[in-house]
């Protein structure tokens, strides 16, 4: 396995093909070392002996130890113990760990591309190609990005239908020795500072659609990508530093005429997977909600309670109200995640059909639970917010800047008139509320609101997830029965 220096040796090898600001920029540019240094605690934690079981596994391929961001889920302990290591790691850096983008697209394409050459009888290798990519990625210990969102035009048209057809990626052209595809992936995180891009749909598609069923991995700087990259950090500190000062990047990834060989082509015209490869990488990446978000959620209880201490309000019932709030949604949604890992089989929910075998063995959490945990905590992030607003009162928004503090003709004026409570040195109580000020009032709080809201599917897809695929009918039933309505009869229950 890597150190964190090694992975950012390895980025600053790779040529220039980002964008930022008008500018074309490094990957270890020192606008993106907050973002570097997040990931980097994925590599630093998985070296400490005592995170050993949590944070690496025993790869099914090789036999070697490997970091668990590169793992195939092999059992439900598997699934439990990814959701633990996410929640721990994004504690550690107070926000999102940035790295479960490549392992959630890894287990997608793992057993869509076993499916696909099922389906084509041995005329394609898509999962012998992905395993072999599977190996070098664990055995190097690669950081990987999952390029999914499609630009998608307009939305209310399918991706055969739209009348410019790069309004999603799609095969342009195909050629002895692999595929050339065209369009632009959006939203993409941590692709700015990813060894390797795994693509996949975004959606759904039809017959007509066949070209958009794509899926395949290339090195972050292959010719024909091009990347434009925001980059998401806080004011930086010059004197009164943070504890820990994450970072994150998004891209918009544009393929012109990218040619992509064979070998790292995993999807390629079947339709009836590419939508099932879509849902699947939603899936993991839900999954992996249920620890990142309940570990935003222990931040966000921590922040309040220290507002309400600093305020000396801490008493109120109206503040222990709230905070029972923040902990019932943190827990809830890690319990939906527990119970979707230990329900996961090798299984996937098919409309109408139900649950079915899916893929080699690997270990598919439940969609049910993984859906349901998402969107409570998804939905909440503004509610969040609003409470940390309530009980922290206007000083995040007006509080000096840090040289004020340091300027010798006000700085002891400023301490006396910032303290509150008695209890909290007056230095404590202003960091807690330069914090505060990133978390509620700069552009980066506000980013990483947005994307807590629609990151892995906004709200409204994991309802319709839920709404068809939970077995609303047999509900239905069962009250026909206990109402002694027609067709309840007590043998109906179990059909």
């Amino acid at each position: 396995m890597r150190t964190k220096e090694q992975y950012i040796q390895g980025l600053s090898r790779m040529k220039r093909n980002i964008y930022y600001d008008g500018e074309l920029i490094d990957r270890t540019d020192e606008r993106q070392m907050d973002c570097l240094n997040t990931i980097g605690t994925t590599f630093d934690e998985a070296a400490r002996p005592e995170n050993q079981d949590l944070c690496t596994a025993i790869s099914h391929l090789t036999g070697e130890r490997i970091n668990r961001f590169t793992h195939i889920h092999q059992n439900t302990e598997d699934l439990h113990k990814k959701q633990d290591m996410t929640r721990m790691l994004c504690q550690r850096v107070g926000g999102c760990i940035q790295r479960c983008m490549g392992i959630d697209a890894a287990n997608a394409i793992y057993n869509v591309s076993f499916e696909a050459d099922k389906v084509n009888n041995g005329a394609t290798q898509y999962h012998e190609n992905f395993k072999k990519w599977l190996s070098r990625f664990q055995t190097e210990d690669l950081v990987g990005c999952c390029a999914q969102t499609d630009v998608k035009g307009d939305r209310m048209l399918r991706p055969a239908d739209q009348p410019d057809p790069d309004a999603y990626v799609h095969i342009k052209e195909r050629l002895s020795d692999g595929i050339v595809v065209s369009g632009c992936k959006v939203h993409i995180s941590e692709a700015s500072v990813a060894d390797e891009v795994l693509v996949v749909p975004t959606r759904a598609l039809r017959e007509q659609d066949k070209d958009y069923a794509v899926a395949f991995a290339i090195p972050g700087d292959w010719e024909g990508l091009k990347q434009v990259v925001t980059i998401h950090n806080y004011r930086p500190r010059e004197t009164f530093r943070r504890g820990f000062m994450p970072g994150s990047t998004d891209s918009y990834m544009i393929f012109e005429d990218c040619f992509v060989p064979w070998e790292r082509v995993f999807l390629a015209g079947e339709q009836q997977h590419g939508g099932t490869c879509a849902l699947l990488f939603a899936l993991f990446h839900r999954h992996s909600y249920s620890g990142c978000k309940p570990a935003i959620g222990d931040v966000v209880v921590g922040a309040a309670a220290l507002a309400a201490e600093v305020n000396n309000v801490q008493r109120a019932s109206h503040v222990r109200e709230m905070l029972a709030e923040l902990i019932m949604t943190t827990e809830l949604g890690y319990a939906a995640g527990y119970t979707a890992s230990d329900l996961g089989k090798p299984e996937v929910y098919m409309p109408g059909v139900g649950f079915i075998p899916y893929g080699p063995g690997s270990y598919i959490p439940n969609s049910i639970y993984c859906n349901v945990g998402r969107c409570l905590s998804g939905e909440a992030v503004w509610r969040e917010a609003e409470i940390l607003c309530n009980i922290s009162g206007g000083a995040p928004a007006t509080f000096p800047h840090e040289r004020d503090f340091t300027n010798p003709d006000i700085k002891d004026l400023l301490l006396k008139y910032t303290t509150r409570s008695p209890n909290i040195s007056a230095e404590d109580q202003a960091q807690l509320w330069r914090y505060m000020g990133d978390v509620l009032c700069s552009a980066s709080g506000g980013i990483h609101n947005v994307g807590g809201y629609h990151g892995g599917g906004s709200p409204v897809m994991e309802q319709i997830a839920i709404t068809t695929q939970y077995d609303i009918e047999a509900r239905k039933k069962l009250i026909r029965y206990i109402a002694g309505m027609s067709g309840g009869d007590r043998e109906a229950l179990s059909k």
